[in-house]
């Protein structure tokens, strides 16, 4: 009886760390956070504006890293967009976004960084 119920309480910590370690949070399905980056006017150095939006209407996420290339760190806060590495960046210090809150900043550029989202976590209840 004790070994069953071991066994079940391992297997129910099993899948709540699964909701929350690898971005598969059941609530959420697949709004899954996203980056968006737009151009504003067409100046000799253009200006981007990047949304980073949890698209989970349930959950927050935390810990959003990013593709980043090898963008500047001089060209932003790092408060809200931290360099970590080429290619990979973190987003409000790795701290939540709320259910459906976005973050942007802009930074000016010759040229487009493309981004990605590389790997998030929500935080399930």
């Amino acid at each position: 009886m004790q070994r069953q119920l071991a066994t079940t309480l391992l297997l129910w910590a099993l899948l709540m760390a699964s909701d929350v370690h690898h971005g598969l949070g059941a609530r959420c399905g697949n709004n899954i956070p996203t980056v968006k980056q737009s151009q504003l006017g067409s100046d000799r150095i253009p200006k981007f504006i990047v949304e980073v939006k949890n698209n989970c209407a349930m959950c927050p996420v935390i810990d959003i890293h990013v593709k980043c290339g090898n963008f500047s760190q001089t060209l932003v806060n790092m408060k809200l967009f931290k360099v970590v590495g080429y290619d990979d960046c973190i987003v409000n210090q790795g701290l939540p976004l709320a259910p459906l809150q976005k973050l942007s900043f802009s930074y000016s550029n010759h040229h487009m960084f493309p981004m990605t989202v590389k790997t998030w976590f929500f935080q399930c209840e």
